[in-house]
């Protein structure tokens, strides 16, 4: 039986490969949590003969992660075809501050 493919993968790039290929999924998990759409992370690992019977690996990741949709702001059109924040429709209310009323101590009841 072969050696797992993650004893090779603990190697890749000083086992900084792993390493960062965990935590991208940890980060897509968390986006695709968030969005409700799908992502994806792809290991490639490309493995090359050099001098002397030694082999070269080269592993590479890439994240396809979903993206938020950007709030929309509601604005009211005019009849003109114009924007507003405010409709255009709806009366505006003439809002008043009123000052507070003045403190009134609390009375204590049963102090010893």
């Amino acid at each position: 039986m072969s050696r797992p493919i993650t004893d090779t993968l603990r190697y890749l790039q000083g086992g900084t490969f792993l390493d960062e290929a965990s935590d991208a999924l940890a980060e897509l998990v968390n986006a695709v949590d968030s969005t409700g759409k799908a992502g994806e992370i792809t290991l490639k690992i490309s493995v090359k003969k050099m001098s002397k019977g030694a082999m070269g690996i080269i592993g590479k990741m890439t994240m396809k992660k979903p993206h938020e949709a950007p709030d929309a702001t509601l604005m009211f059109p005019t009849p003109e075809g114009d924007l507003l924040t405010q409709d255009p429709r709806q009366q505006n209310l003439e809002l008043k501050t009123i000052a507070a009323a003045p403190a009134i101590p609390l009375k204590q009841v049963g102090a010893n």
